[in-house]
């Protein structure tokens, strides 16, 4: 049964321990992870917050959400965020964390429970926010497939089976495929 944007916004403050996101109006609950799953979303968050500079930007794992509309709040694996967005957020108990604007990089990490919902949903979503490069690592492939955000609004897809990515929006960041998949 379909719920309103208010509802889940409710029922996600008053409970946080639970991961709900909202597809198309329904209330779905992310699933637990593997052991490969969380590693890999963990080494990610840690190459990334590592290299960026913390006045400047932030990265989330699992937190948060990003909003495309009314009907659809996702939580990314990982993505990273401007601070300029998070400072207004913040002491604030009242307020969902959530982002409407695009981000320089979503990631999702493949997992079997969620695999074919992050490609043919959530993906999807995510270019429609217009965010400038979204990120699928598959954990057991050991593979990157990367969406670039074009000038015309496009995404160019490329994939990577090893070596140093630089995404496109963090010029300075640099992640080594080998050592993130070690």
């Amino acid at each position: 049964m379909p719920v309103s944007e208010e509802t889940y916004r409710q029922l996600a403050l008053e409970d946080p321990d639970a991961h709900w996101e909202l597809h198309c109006g329904r209330l779905r609950e992310k699933p637990n992870m593997t052991v490969e799953h969380n590693y890999i979303m963990t080494r990610s968050f840690r190459f990334l917050i590592q290299q960026l500079d913390e006045r400047e930007f932030d990265v989330r794992s699992n937190s948060g959400r990003v909003r495309q509309s009314a009907e659809n709040y996702y939580i990314p694996d990982v993505y990273v965020v401007r601070m300029d967005l998070i400072r207004p957020l913040r002491r604030r108990r009242d307020i969902l964390e959530t982002y409407e604007v695009p981000l320089p990089l979503v990631v999702e990490v493949w997992s079997p429970s969620t695999g074919d919902y992050d490609v043919d949903t959530k993906l999807p979503e995510y270019q429609r926010r217009g965010d400038l490069e979204i990120w699928r690592l598959h954990p057991y492939e050991r593979t990157l497939t990367a969406w670039c955000r074009q000038p015309d609004g496009s995404y160019l897809e490329t994939r990577y089976a090893g070596g140093i990515v630089h995404p496109v929006a963090l010029p300075d960041v640099a992640i080594d495929l080998d050592a993130l998949f070690a």
